[in-house]
């Protein structure tokens, strides 16, 4: 860290050099401090933001158009709103030309900057970038053409959810989930249930609407949700993920407050996912240490609940968007053998698995799952058990 930057973020004599960062234009430093993000305590850059935001001023603001250049969420407001609160035709027109030619960082400001001013002549281009692989982008175009109420992408949005291309309904969810529109969670559950890329959907949905109310609204759709993002931790979804949605909280909560068969499999998922995330280091190794022990706390929480697995039984039917999960947990061969003849071939395949690691997959078992099955390569790997 160069003396500048130590001075920019320090507690005392920061005056001079925030002078020197905006009237002066250093790039180099302003660069610094971007890629330092993840090294300075949120409390600082919210103090730097502070200081950039109380030394600009009419005759300096055009040098913050330097600054696009190296994006980060951190500035981003302080940048853009000190651009508009200036922003003149030419200015709008140097934006613009960021937002078509520029780099993926100066598109990112201009999709915020033009959320702001909705000059019609950016959002052929918003719709445009709105399915960009820069989340931070996706994030911006999304946000301003919810801003605009815009009609025409948001429709198209849930056109992309009907795709057979799991790649391209994951690109919808994740606009959809910018866009705030809290009328689609409907169809977002539907789309999840089906997906193979469940863990990655159920990641976006708490972003559209939390998830307590999510299971005051849609208390099944939210605890399979919320069983997804416990299945992605750590592998999927960033384990920072726990402190975005109150995953304590949402435990808490379950255990305080639901005593069903449901919730259990939820906690009992969770409650070996955790103790799996602390068994290895490879999990936590990268880690803050505030993510470390709130992974520490949850664990102590879940370790704290017993008589879950009495509710297991209930959730062992084809019906069940929990039966994958109480299979996990399930030790009664007769129930298990049972969803052998079920017509969800994903279904028997993980069945006769569960059957072989409890050392009860016979010659019967398999006959019976093969009559059902018509995926040549589910009947492969089943003969191979």
């Amino acid at each position: 860290m160069s003396e500048n930057l130590k001075k920019l973020t320090g507690k005392f004599g920061f005056e001079p050099i925030v002078q020197h960062l905006v009237n002066d234009c250093d790039i180099v430093l302003f660069q610094e401090l971007v890629e330092n993000d993840s090294f300075l305590f949120d409390f600082v850059k919210q103090n730097v933001s502070d200081r950039i935001a109380k030394v600009i001023n009419e005759n300096n603001y055009k040098n913050l158009v330097e600054f696009l250049k190296f994006y980060s969420p951190y500035y981003e407001d302080v940048i853009v709103n000190s651009l508009v609160k200036y922003a003149d035709e030419d200015l709008t027109d140097l934006m613009l030309e960021k937002f078509e030619n520029g780099t993926n960082d100066e598109k990112i400001y201009a999709a915020k900057y033009f959320g702001i001013i909705q000059d019609p002549i950016a959002l052929p281009l918003l719709r445009e970038n709105a399915y960009s692989s820069d989340e931070f982008l996706v994030q911006n175009c999304a946000t301003s053409l919810a801003l605009w109420n815009d009609e025409q992408s948001f429709n198209n949005a849930l056109e992309k959810l009907k795709s057979d291309d799991e790649f391209e309904k994951l690109s919808a969810v994740k606009f959809l989930s910018a866009y705030g529109n809290k009328e689609v969670l409907p169809e977002i559950f539907m789309v999840m249930r089906k997906s193979a890329m469940a863990e990655n959907i159920a990641g976006e949905i708490p972003y559209i609407e939390n998830l307590f109310e999510l299971l005051d609204k849609y208390y099944v759709d939210a605890l399979l949700t919320l069983n997804y993002i416990v299945n992605g931790l750590g592998e999927i979804l960033p384990l920072s993920l726990v402190f975005d949605f109150e995953l304590f909280e949402v435990f808490e909560r379950l255990i305080n407050h639901y005593d069903d068969s449901k919730s259990a499999m939820v906690l009992l998922n969770a409650k070996e996912k955790f103790n799996l995330l602390t068994e290895n280091d490879e999990y936590l190794f990268d880690e803050d240490k505030n993510t470390k022990n709130e992974v520490q706390d949850i664990k102590k929480l879940l370790n704290s609940t017993s008589g879950l697995e009495k509710f297991i039984n209930d959730e062992l039917n084809e019906n069940s968007p929990f039966v994958f999960t109480a299979l996990d947990f399930a030790t009664d061969l007769l129930k298990i053998r049972e969803l052998l003849k079920s017509d969800n071939q994903t279904l028997i395949l993980k069945t006769a698995e569960v059957l072989k690691k409890l050392g009860n997959l016979d010659e019967t078992a398999k006959t019976i799952a093969l009559l059902k099955v018509t995926d040549i390569n589910i009947k492969s790997i089943i003969r191979a058990l």
